[in-house]
């Protein structure tokens, strides 16, 4: 599987997530019981699909080996996309985040990547 790891975070969550340590996920992510990631090839389409128009995002990169056995590979729900996504059974230390970059919204309403997201 991948070693790094993207989520989208809105700017409110993740300041209080740098306060509290850790990165308890969004109303979405508690809901569902686990924080949603995607792979670098899988993020577009999770944007597009999920955060469409939302301004005041961060996307968050994170090395999966470090978040053990509470990572696990699984397909989307209801199986509406192909392959195995990431998900985190546990709230997201900050010990394991890689980067941290405010991911801008164009004109267009879609976001724009680092040029490492192809």
């Amino acid at each position: 599987m991948e070693d790094r790891i993207y989520t989208m975070v809105r700017e409110a969550d993740w300041r209080a997530a740098e306060a509290a340590g850790a990165y308890g996920g969004s109303a979405h992510d508690q809901r569902d019981g686990f924080l949603h990631f995607s792979t670098a090839a899988q993020l577009r389409a999770s944007a597009a699909k999920h955060r469409a128009g939302v301004a005041d995002l961060w996307l968050v990169e994170a090395d999966a080996a470090r978040l053990g056995d509470a990572l696990k590979w699984e397909p989307a729900s209801g199986g509406s996309r192909p392959g195995l996504f990431p998900h985190l059974y546990a709230a997201l230390p900050l010990s394991a985040v890689l980067s941290v970059t405010r991911l801008p919204l164009g004109a267009d309403g879609m976001h724009h990547f680092p040029a490492t997201i192809p």
